[in-house]
């Protein structure tokens, strides 16, 4: 089926909301127009069985005996309708409709019952029927085809991520956190699945998919046409969780249709309410929403971060509240099968990112501490820089992340880095955000670049070199180092500091305050050089004035404070004979890791500042992925003859424009 094909039947279920319009917000069509397709498809994927499955249920009805299992096989699928009506039946009963459909609804098996119910389709039927929308809506739906053999289970996931899409568009939600764009998900399965391909070949090859943000399943139906494609024989069980009820009821419902377990697609929060806690996948993948808040989580999250430490998911680090895409990776990554000792089992991940996870956080920060546990456990295999404008929902530069505890011993302890912004082609209509695609050739090229990276990196002749490199984890890690100066100052008495001296709280609540006031009076414009020389003048004034001097390191801190200026050529001041840190000439580098920290101090800080000392105390390790920077190619700006040449020429162009205005 081409894609105009399942865009006219997209826009067949849409034209429903014609007769919605007034009884129905927009913003509130798809909460019939979804279930009403899902009804629909679920019927016609019923329809050669339908009447042997209502006579089988008709023959069992007072037999006392359960006959789920003999209605699963006569119906040919893991659901079934008892029921003899059909929507065709139940239209033309325009008087009995709500009635007819909710019983209709239920007469199917609990697991297709249950799709429906994620759609609060009882609600609707009433409000539609208080309406008088229902048998209507009911009709249009009679006529569109949605049979297996009109319409493959690969198509009818275009047509209800194309529904989605007009139902986010019309709700003001985002689109994309409910499905990828096809061809990204191509490209993101071969990349997952490449290194794999003589083992899934094997006979009796059995694979376990897992998508912690499956939306409507897209990834994981791609993950098993690639695996099935590959070995016709292999077993592919998908397992997935989703948080939007819409999304999930049609995730559900295509497993169903597919023979797939649906009960493998949990409902909830993957962070609160793990749905496939305890077990562990061979292959992983995902698109959680970019730059989405875990607050609602937190209190879940943070505990098990501090209760189970590495025991739990969370134990390398929280990331910050608005941002809980590390927390994705993380999930994922606890549920790797671990590397036996003839190097079998382990996991592969993928995972889509935008920039941020590459370099969000600091040394010792939650977001840093996870990308050092990632590259120091030799878990990241590579990232690839995808181009702008292929998702729905963002037109922002995307990034696929993947990871497996299983490297090959020429990938150990190295990440490959591939720059693949270029390969892309200009979309004939823009959907959303989305103008560019990924052709055939654009995934091949990268799939086959990634995987001969090693190789392409090794020969400069290679005409795409340029778009890869190769790094060892490390050098991704960095020491942030404090570098410290003294502080150096000398002593005045001025209109300034007298202000000051009023002012500090700690000098004020001293029954000498007065007589300090006065002294300071006596000084004005004096100035010293060392504090030894001002503190033996103010002691002085004081005694003059008729006070005593006040003792106590609080006093001498806050007396500093007041008649203290900084001065390059000023006094280094001295805590236990050693010289105080200036918190105003405090600065920050970040060293490479590896590097000795005092060599580097000496050849690139004391050139400039020969007193500068590194506080060990504070210097922590960080990991970032700067990937922009490694790509970055330089382009020198333009002669200056060419663009003295241009604005001449934009200058004639005007003035010609000029003269036929004033003619």
């Amino acid at each position: 089926m081409n894609s105009s094909k399942h865009t006219e039947l997209a826009n067949h279920a849409w034209s429903v909301a014609d007769l919605l319009r007034g009884d129905y917000r927009q913003s509130d069509y798809g909460k019939v127009i979804l279930p009403f397709t899902v009804l629909r498809r679920l019927e016609c994927v019923l329809e050669p069985t339908r009447e042997k499955v209502a006579a089988l249920a008709e023959q069992h009805k007072d037999s006392g005996i359960d006959p789920h299992r003999f209605l699963q096989r006569a119906s040919g699928h893991s659901f079934y309708n008892k029921s003899s009506l059909t929507l065709k039946k139940i239209a033309a009963d325009p008087q009995n409709a709500a009635q007819n459909l909710q019983v209709y609804v239920g007469a199917f098996s609990d697991n297709a019952r249950g799709v429906l119910e994620r759609f609060e389709f009882a609600q609707q039927i009433k409000r539609l029927d208080s309406a008088g929308l229902l048998y209507k809506i009911i009709g249009k739906f009679t006529d569109l085809d949605l049979h297996p053999d009109v319409v493959p289970n690969h198509n009818m996931g275009y047509i209800f991520e194309e529904l989605i899409r007009r139902f986010a568009e019309q709700s003001n939600e985002t689109a994309g956190e409910h499905f990828t764009p096809r061809e990204v998900i191509q490209l993101m399965v071969r990349l997952l699945v490449a290194p794999d391909g003589d083992g899934l070949h094997l006979p009796g090859t059995v694979r376990t998919v897992l998508d912690p943000a499956c939306g409507t399943g897209g990834m994981l139906s791609a993950m098993d046409d690639l695996i099935t494609e590959l070995n016709p024989d292999a077993t592919v069980e998908v397992y997935g969780q989703e948080l939007n009820p819409e999304s999930w009821a049609i995730c559900r419902s295509d497993l169903m249709i597919k023979g797939q377990n649906p009960e493998n697609i949990a409902f909830g929060n993957s962070f609160s309410d793990d749905g496939h806690a305890r077990k562990s996948f061979d292959y992983m993948l995902a698109n959680p929403p970019f730059g989405v808040e875990w607050k609602k989580v937190k209190e879940e999250v943070e505990h098990e971060h501090k209760s189970l430490g590495e025991a739990g998911r969370f134990g390398a680090g929280l990331p910050r509240i608005n941002d809980g895409s590390l927390l994705f990776l993380q999930h994922m990554i606890s549920k790797m099968k671990p590397v036996d000792v003839n190097g079998g089992g382990g996991s592969r991940l993928a995972i889509v990112f935008n920039g941020s996870p590459l370099f969000t956080g600091a040394a010792g920060s939650g977001e840093s501490e996870i990308r050092r546990w990632i590259l120091e456990n030799d878990w990241l295999e590579g990232i690839v820089a995808l181009p702008d404008q292929l998702f729905y929902n963002t037109g922002i530069s995307t990034y696929f992340w993947i990871l497996t505890n299983r490297k090959s011993p020429d990938h150990k302890g190295k990440v490959v880095l591939l720059d693949a912004r270029d390969q892309w082609q200009k979309m004939r209509k823009s959907l959303g955000d989305k103008r560019k695609q990924l052709g055939p050739d654009h995934i091949a090229t990268v799939v086959k670049l990634y995987g001969e990276a090693l190789a392409v990196v090794d020969d400069p002749e290679h005409p795409l070199h340029g778009k890869v490199k190769v790094f060892r984890n490390e050098d991704f890690g960095y020491q942030r180092i404090t570098v410290e100066r003294p502080l150096k100052l000398r002593f005045e008495v001025t209109e300034e500091a007298l202000a000051a001296l009023e002012a500090s709280k700690t000098i004020q609540k001293l029954p000498q305050a007065p007589v300090l006031a006065d002294a300071f009076k006596s000084l004005m414009g004096a100035s010293w050089g060392t504090k030894q020389e001002a503190w033996l003048a103010l002691k002085d004034a004081v005694v003059q004035a008729g006070g005593t001097w006040p003792t106590g390191a609080p006093f001498t801190k806050a007396l500093r404070d007041v008649i203290g200026v900084r001065d390059p050529e000023g006094e280094v001041q001295l805590v236990k004979g050693q010289p105080e840190p200036d918190g105003e000439l405090r600065d920050y580098e970040n060293v490479p890791l590896g590097e000795d920290v005092e060599e580097y101090l000496a050849r690139e800080v004391h050139p400039h500042v020969p007193d500068a000392w590194i506080d060990g105390s504070k210097t922590k390790v960080g990991y970032e992925v700067p990937f922009t920077r490694h790509f970055y190619v330089y382009e020198p700006p333009r002669p200056m003859a060419d663009i003295d040449a241009e604005l001449k020429a934009l200058e004639a162009e005007i003035q010609g424009l000029l003269g036929e205005v004033t003619e």
